[in-house]
Parts: C-alpha cells; sequence; structure tokens
C-alpha cells in the first residue's frame, strides 16, 4: 500500500475549499516526502488533498469513507515529566479529551502546553485519526466533579480488592508521580468514583494511563 502522509488542517475543512498551505507543510510534502497528494482531517472526517505546484495552497477534494476510530473519554491526569510520552499514547488510544488537574502529589507544574498541543496532532497523524483531542485549561483536584468517573487506584497493589474493567464510564482520573493523598481518596470514595485496579504493582503514571483507559469499555 503507497505511503500517503495524513495532515490536520483544522477543525473546519470541507469538499472544495482553497486554503493557504502553512509553510511545514508545504516542506514536508514537497521536500520530505516528495509528493503533492495527501490525507487531510479534522473535525472528525478525513478528505483526499492536494498541494498545489507552487507549494502556496490545499485542495480540499472528496471526503474518504475513513470513520474517525476515537472515543469519547475524557481523561484527567496530573502534569508529570514525561507528560508528553502520557499524551502521545492517550492520544493513539482514542482520548477525546485531556483536563491536566493539580493534586497534592502533582510536582511537574510548569508544562509547554504548546508543545504539548503539537505532540497530539503529530500522534493523531499517526494513529489514523479524523480529530484531534482537545487540551483543556488546568483546573485544581479541588474543582473537580468526581461523581461518575474511574481514577485508576493504585491501592490495588496493596490488596485492595478492585475492578479491571468499567462499562459507560466517560472520564478516568489518573495521579501524579506520587499517587493521590489519603485525602483525594477519601474524596474519591465520598464521590462514589470507581478506583480500577492496574495490577499489583506500582506503575509509572503514563503507563497507568495508557492500561486505565484500555480498561474503559465505552
Amino acid at each position: 500500500m503507497k505511503n500517503i502522509p495524513r495532515i490536520y488542517l483544522g477543525e473546519k475543512i470541507e469538499t472544495g475549499l482553497k486554503i493557504p498551505a502553512v509553510k511545514d507543510i508545504a516542506h514536508y510534502l514537497s521536500h520530505v516526502m516528495r509528493q503533492s497528494e495527501f490525507l487531510g482531517f479534522g473535525g472528525g472526517r478525513e478528505f483526499n488533498a492536494k498541494l498545489t505546484d507552487d507549494g502556496k495552497f490545499i485542495f480540499i477534494c472528496e471526503q474518504t469513507k475513513h470513520v474517525d476510530p476515537s472515543n469519547d473519554l475524557t481523561l484527567m491526569f496530573s502534569p508529570i515529566k514525561r507528560t508528553d510520552d502520557l499524551l502521545n499514547m492517550a492520544t493513539q488510544l482514542g482520548v477525546k479529551t485531556f483536563q491536566p488537574v493539580i493534586t497534592e502529589h502533582t510536582v511537574t507544574q510548569h508544562i509547554n502546553w504548546e508543545r504539548m498541543q503539537k505532540i497530539v496532532v503529530e500522534a493523531s497523524e499517526q494513529s489514523g485519526r479524523n480529530s484531534v483531542p482537545q487540551i483543556l485549561p488546568v483546573k485544581k483536584f479541588i474543582d473537580i466533579n468526581l461523581s461518575d468517573i474511574a481514577f485508576a487506584d493504585e491501592r490495588a497493589a496493596y490488596g485492595a480488592d478492585l475492578t479491571t474493567v468499567v462499562h459507560d464510564v466517560k472520564a478516568i482520573f489518573v495521579g501524579p508521580e506520587g499517587g493521590f493523598s489519603d485525602k483525594e481518596f477519601a474524596a474519591f470514595d465520598a464521590a462514589g468514583a470507581i478506583g480500577i485496579s492496574l495490577g499489583k504493582t506500582i506503575l509509572r503514571a503514563e503507563l497507568a494511563a495508557a492500561i486505565a483507559i484500555s480498561w474503559i469499555v465505552l
């Protein structure tokens, strides 16, 4: 099968549009891939597209039949040292929305969110999505509604008997490197949040997020 580049072109693209070509995209197609035809996507849809010979414009052609494989899941997470890896993996797993949350044990708070946005765009292009997940503004733990969500519960590593599969939950919360605090566990329990077991070992936060996402059955 021919290796056709996939490029995110924004949320409002339609068949028949002629849009200015961003310099980086024009350079990538002309000098790296050395081809003008590619797949452009955005807003949940994918289109055949073509760069003009002068490299200045992009024509949006017919829509393809490719169905967006992303889901309707929100990942709440504490910023970590490897936030880029966490977002990359979660995007590939189809997460729709990212909600960064400052918890009691959050250490890494100074994140370059502009760079993180580029990472989720690239992960969407690579993974065959027709949409790019949204990264919401950072919130504090106290401002999060903990009802009707699941969370990665590391208490399973200390003997707690927890479920491994959850149905019809639209949001999952993963803690920082130091885990959730006792106060936060109490808040989860009081709100009726569902604790998910990730096994009997303590996992890195980015791996915990990937496994927790895979336990959710939408």
